[in-house]
């Protein structure tokens, strides 16, 4: 089986590749993560994905690369990490009672080839209304100040999920099914 590289340093993303049992390394070079003006959510996480997966292209030797990017987005305003706890806070108030997307783009690279699929999934996420005691509750769980749109819907933040239109892990980081056709189309067939 042909090497395959994760160009990320995100335990989720680390997590669902091994769930899949596709067996990898991580090599994480820094790249450029500024949102390039004038593209949509989609094209723009697609192009970091591809940016992180080319900077690790050029410090390899050999290996399929895979980089991805995820974002989330309310009312056309892009929800990154919190800055801290009021930030998490802030966010999760207009969360409550409301839908929002988690789109990831992801890109996989042929490092001796060339070849190159840039893809992205999007899922639509509707919160339950959530009262002051249950954001700060959860706020002061910690498990929102390292996550885009300040909550893990694999964890505590599941519980304020209502439901899903989409692909569940997706919004964990990494469309698995995507993913694996993807893949196939590189030779790499996923157990399963």
């Amino acid at each position: 089986m042909k090497k395959i590289i994760l160009a990320s340093a995100s335990p989720r993303r680390q997590e669902l590749l091994r769930q899949i049992k596709v067996p990898f390394e991580t090599v994480i070079i820094p790249a450029d993560e500024t949102v390039p003006e004038g593209l949509s959510p989609t094209e723009a996480v697609k192009e970091l994905a591809f940016r992180k997966a080319k900077a690790v292209a050029g410090q390899v030797n050999g290996g399929i690369i895979i980089g991805a990017d995820t974002a989330v987005i309310y009312r056309d305003e892009f929800l990154g990490k919190p800055s801290g706890t009021s930030d998490a806070v802030e966010t999760l108030q207009k969360l409550s009672g409301n839908d929002h997307l988690v789109i990831t783009g992801f890109c996989v690279m042929d490092s001796a080839t060339g070849k190159v699929v840039k893809a992205s999934e999007t899922t639509r996420v509707f919160f339950r209304r959530l009262t002051g005691r249950e954001i700060y509750a959860y706020v002061k769980s910690g498990e929102p100040l390292d996550k885009a749109g300040s909550y893990g819907i694999q964890g505590l933040g599941a519980v304020l999920v209502e439901y899903i239109e989409g692909c569940y892990f997706n919004v964990v980081g990494l469309p698995l099914t995507r993913l694996a056709l993807v893949l196939k189309d590189f030779g790499i067939q996923v157990p399963g």
